[in-house]
């Protein structure tokens, strides 16, 4: 799977990285200069596309990667007459590169702290660092602001094109790599069931409860009712309850491959659902890690049913699983 193994190669490139000295910048801002392809560094104005993992030098834990998404962040290079800005900040990282630059940078909290007034972020203790690779550099120059952003506007459609060619490789990718034998539906729902319940399956209308876990399919936990894993995964949200989820099959709005792969199952049935975006998030892709054209994973375990009217109203097409997200 091509994002599994940028991810790999991102994470060994930060590995290798840590073992090596860091020089010493302004403002406490530590880097290494991975590679520098010669080309002209970024100024005021200008923006790069990179790809870039986030990570707290508490255990040192994942904080974000652009790889989960499979499209690059854009960050826009801020001018020094921009108030709030100081030497050897998060802008002053990405000036330090051009095309085809590679960095690690760690970024000094003490520092970020005294110079702006707020306090020190709660998941980090010292540092926070940035693996970044620029792969194009878009120059201001002369550009009016609606050119700029007209050329990246047309890069991030051959992205997400590329996206959406690919997905069909990551379904067939990731049932080869974990030697699956789905079902498949008329609709491209693919599915297997783990353990079989020997309760009713449910209908339109019924409510069902529902333990999940969903993934993208380079392994990423995007959301979970399980506590556990979503500490392991450092997805835990304490403001959120970990319980099954309760909604009515065709009246609450949940994404297409859970209503018609809920009807499949008996209750008390365990199953994984392989999810293609056209019954999931489609070219919009979901809030956080779910990318545009991004084919899921989930975990399901039936653990309900609730029998209803029989009747429901024509689902909607939600931005996540539930109007809102679970996490």
């Amino acid at each position: 799977m091509k994002k599994s193994i940028l991810f790999l190669s991102a994470a060994v490139l930060l590995s290798a990285a840590s073992c090596q000295n860091f020089k010493k910048g302004d403002g406490g801002l530590e880097y290494k200069i991975v590679k520098d392809a010669g080309a002209e560094k970024a100024v005021g104005g200008d923006l790069l596309s990179v790809d870039m993992i986030i990570n707290s030098d508490r255990n040192d834990s994942l904080l974000n990667s652009t790889y989960d998404m499979g499209l690059p962040q854009i960050v826009n290079i801020a001018p020094d007459s921009i108030p709030g800005l100081y030497a050897g900040d998060y802008n002053s990282m990405f000036k330090m590169l051009g095309e085809g630059d590679s960095a690690v940078f760690r970024l000094n909290l003490d520092t970020m702290a005294a110079k702006t007034g707020q306090p020190k972020p709660e998941f980090a203790d010292k540092f926070v660092t940035f693996t970044v690779k620029v792969r194009k550099h878009f120059k201001k120059g002369e550009l009016t602001d609606s050119a700029l952003y007209a050329d990246i506007n047309k890069y991030f459609e051959a992205e997400i094109e590329g996206l959406k060619n690919g997905e069909e490789g990551k379904i067939t990718a990731y049932i080869s790599s974990n030697k699956l034998e789905p079902k498949k539906t008329a609709s491209g729902l693919q599915y297997i069931v783990k353990e079989e319940g020997k309760g009713d399956k449910p209908a339109l209308g019924d409510t069902v409860v529902v333990h999940y876990t969903g993934k993208l399919t380079n392994g990423t936990v995007f959301d979970t009712s399980d506590p556990v894993l979503a500490k392991k995964e450092n997805q835990f949200n304490p403001m959120r309850p970990y319980e099954p989820i309760r909604f009515s099959i065709g009246n609450d709005p949940v994404i297409q491959g859970w209503t018609e792969g809920l009807q499949l199952l008996n209750k008390g049935s365990k199953a994984t659902f392989i999810i293609p975006s056209s019954l999931g998030y489609g070219e919009r892709g979901g809030q956080g890690k779910i990318a545009p054209y991004a084919p899921l994973v989930f975990e399901i375990e039936l653990v309900d049913v609730i029998k209803g009217t029989g009747t429901a109203a024509a689902p909607s097409f939600p931005d996540q699983i539930s109007n809102e997200p679970l996490n």
